[in-house]
């Protein structure tokens, strides 16, 4: 997902020279290229997220489309109230990039999981939010990004994802995509942890299992026609992010269901339950010791079905 944003910054950059790139003092193995094709456009404000925040949004408000990258929590926790008052409060075209959604730095400890991203920037008004789940995803949402008015939020993997999607014809921003068509139990995600929704699919497969899967690039505005359309077609469905449960995707996705009127599908979020993540360790370690990897998918998933049984 990194090189694909950068490579699709570039392109867009190269053909629009009101488009900026500030960074804290990191990525610089990766952003070489931008800096080295674009160094008018390419601004590294040191390590100070709050400051590249509100340099950002003055940028912005005087004509740029400022993106800012930084990883883990750092461009996000770190400059909250810089996004909220300077960013989202005026409606800056600021773009928050960033990179290692999750557990990606699993190594570096709880200071580099951001798990609680998604929940704290959506509930920032007039902010949009995305977490795509491969390359292709986050080649189209940095595209839609630069095409949407406002502050967004882009949250990526490192690098190495699984490639799901060949092609994409019709990305848009608030629009959940189909991958799978199912019975009973549907699957939704956010973001790179749709590689252990899609292990767990096959692992229920050889069970007589036929789960659907959707994922979610777009966790603000969430798909709601989407949610009201599997919520009657399906008996179960589940929530998968790398992400607190409190708040995040599978919170979006409920506050949609208890709307809705008549009998509908129960709901089963799988992500981690609302503690810190204290241990360190790499990503797929870290995921099976919270609950989510694949195996513990299944286990969850028949776990919900038997007590929707009884």
């Amino acid at each position: 997902m990194r090189d694909t944003f950068v490579k699709t910054l570039i392109e867009l950059a190269k053909n629009d020279r009101n488009v900026e790139l500030i960074v804290g003092d990191l990525g610089f193995g990766v952003l070489k290229p931008f800096w080295e094709q674009l160094p008018k456009q390419f601004t590294n404000a040191g390590i100070a997220e709050q400051n590249m925040t509100s340099v950002a949004a003055g940028m912005a408000l005087e004509g740029k489309t400022v993106f800012i990258y930084s990883i883990g929590n750092f461009p996000t926790l770190r400059c909250l109230e810089q996004i909220r008052n300077d960013c989202a409060y005026h409606h800056a075209n600021v773009k928050i990039v960033c990179v290692g959604g999750g557990f990606v730095y699993g190594p570096l400890g709880m200071s580099h999981h951001a798990t609680e991203d998604l929940s704290i920037l959506r509930a920032l008004p007039d902010v949009t939010v995305l977490a795509p789940c491969d390359a292709m995803e986050a080649q189209c949402a940095t595209r839609a990004i630069y095409q949407h008015d406002g502050t967004c939020y882009l949250r990526l993997g490192r690098g190495g994802e699984q490639r799901i999607h060949d092609r994409i014809d019709d990305f848009q921003i608030g629009k959940a995509i189909k991958i799978k068509e199912g019975e009973k139990v549907v699957f939704f995600t956010t973001g790179g942890i749709i590689d252990e929704a899609m292990e767990a699919i096959a692992l229920l497969k050889e069970q007589g299992y036929d789960v659907a899967l959707y994922s979610f690039p777009t966790v603000k505005p969430i798909d709601r026609a989407v949610i009201e359309q599997c919520a009657g077609q399906y008996d179960l469905i589940v929530t998968i992010e790398e992400h607190n449960i409190v708040g995040g995707f599978g919170s979006a996705v409920c506050e949609v269901l208890a709307e809705l009127d008549g009998n509908r599908a129960t709901i089963l979020r799988i992500g981690l339950n609302d503690l810190y993540s204290s241990i360190v360790g790499s990503q797929k370690y870290l995921r099976d010791y919270y609950g989510m990897s694949a195996i513990k998918i299944v286990e969850k998933v028949f776990n919900a079905l038997k007590r929707k049984a009884v």
